[in-house]
C-alpha cells in the first residue's frame, strides 16, 4: 500500500477509517515499525487531530482547544489497547527501544532549543510519499497561512515563502506541551521533504546559526517575536542559502 499520510493515520487513531483499509493499515504497521513510530508519536503529540484542516477550529482561543484534549481519557496500561500495542511494537521493533526513548524525552523539557529537537524527531519520521497526496492549490495555501498567521501574529503568502528547487506543499499548526508551532512543509526535488517552522520567542533577533539533528541539517534564527528553524537533507550551504533567502523575504513582507 501507498505510504499514508499523518492525516490518515490521524483518522485510524480516531477510528474513522473504513474497516477495509483500517485492516491494510492493521498489517502495515505490524511489518513496518517506522510507520509504528509514526503511529506511536502522533497518538502522543498534542495536535488538534480532528480540525486539522479545518480554518475556523484552528483559530478557536488555545484554552478552548486545550480543555478539549485535556478532556481526552488516558490510555490504560493493562488493558489490549491498540495504541499500547502499537507503542509496545515500534518500541520492540527498534534496536533496545533506544530511539523511541529519544523521541518522547523531551516531550516536556521548556529548554528554547528543545523545540528543534521535537521538530528534528517528528521529521525524520518524513518521506516524499507522506507528502504525494497534499492539494497545492493557491486557495488551500493560502487558507493554511491563514490559520498560522492567526495563531502566531505573522504575515505569510505563498510568494514570501518561495524556495528554489522544492514545491511548498502545506502549511499546519503543531502544539507541544502548549506552545504552538507553525510546520510549513515543502518537497526539494533532490533532497526530499524539508520544513520551514516557527513558534514565538523572547529571544529578540539573532543571526543564522547552524546545527545537525537526526542526520538532518538545521539552519536557525529568531527575528523579533519568532524563532525559525529550517530543517532537510540539503547540504548545509544550501540549506544556509534557503534560510537566508526566507529571511529576507519575509522581512519584506
Amino acid at each position: 500500500m501507498n505510504t499514508p499520510s499523518d492525516e490518515q493515520l490521524v483518522a485510524y487513531l480516531d477510528g474513522e477509517l473504513e474497516q477495509e483499509y483500517r485492516h491494510q493499515l492493521d498489517s502495515a504497521i505490524a511489518e513496518d515499525s517506522l510507520l509504528s513510530l509514526r503511529v506511536q508519536w502522533l497518538s502522543r503529540s498534542n495536535l488538534p487531530y480532528k480540525n486539522a484542516y479545518d480554518e475556523l477550529a484552528q483559530q478557536a482561543p488555545l484554552d478552548r482547544l486545550q480543555a478539549r484534549l485535556d478532556a481526552i481519557p488516558a490510555p490504560q496500561p493493562p488493558g489490549f489497547n491498540r495504541r499500547w500495542f502499537i507503542g509496545g511494537a515500534a518500541a520492540a521493533l527498534l534496536a533496545g527501544g533506544v530511539l523511541a526513548d529519544r523521541l518522547f524525552l523531551g516531550w516536556h523539557a521548556t529548554q528554547s532549543n528543545n523545540w528543534r529537537a521535537l521538530v528534528g524527531d517528528y521529521m525524520a519520521l518524513y518521506v516524499p510519499q507522506t507528502l504525494d497526496h497534499l492539494p497545492t492549490d493557491d486557495a488551500s495555501q493560502r487558507a493554511q497561512l491563514r490559520t498560522v498567521d492567526t495563531r502566531l501574529g505573522l504575515n505569510l503568502s505563498p510568494a514570501t515563502l518561495k524556495l528554489p528547487g522544492a514545491e511548498f506543499k502545506r502549511a499546519q499548526m503543531l502544539e507541544y506541551d502548549g506552545v504552538p508551532i507553525a510546520q510549513i512543509v515543502y518537497l526539494d526535488a533532490k533532497h526530499g521533504p524539508l520544513a520551514l517552522c516557527v513558534t514565538r520567542s523572547n529571544s529578540g533577533s539573532q543571526p543564522l546559526a547552524h546545527e545537525r539533528r537526526r542526520e538532518m541539517n538545521v539552519v536557525y534564527w529568531t527575528e523579533r517575536e519568532h524563532a525559525w528553524m529550517l530543517i532537510g537533507r540539503n547540504s548545509a550551504p544550501e540549506l544556509q542559502q534557503h534560510a537566508g533567502l526566507l529571511r529576507s523575504q519575509l522581512l519584506k513582507a
